[in-house]
């Protein structure tokens, strides 16, 4: 099975300009996982001090929010598109 991950501009520099990557992880945890394998430098940006994953860093299936997918407990089926994106705080000064 091998599911598409399109990563964002953001993680381009930590990940030597890659920008999309074919994984065959079952669920979240092991996409995360395999991504920090891949991309080490990544991991500190995918999880905070706890290990878990960071509230701000969104992940769509398919263009679906996966937190409304079941989250962790989702399977990737072959084929998915996984889009992984950082959210973006700011504001007017």
């Amino acid at each position: 099975m091998s599911v598409k991950v399109v990563l964002p501009n953001a993680f381009q520099k930590h990940t030597n300009n890659v920008r999309e990557i074919s994984s065959s992880a079952a669920n979240l945890p092991e996409l995360v996982t395999e991504m920090e394998g891949r991309f080490p430098a990544l991991r500190q940006h995918l999880r905070g001090a706890d290990g878990q994953i960071r509230r701000f860093i969104n992940f769509y299936v398919n263009e679906e929010d996966i937190r409304f997918l079941g989250n962790e407990n989702y399977s990737f089926k072959e084929g998915d598109e996984v889009l992984v994106i950082p959210s973006i705080a700011g504001g007017w000064c």
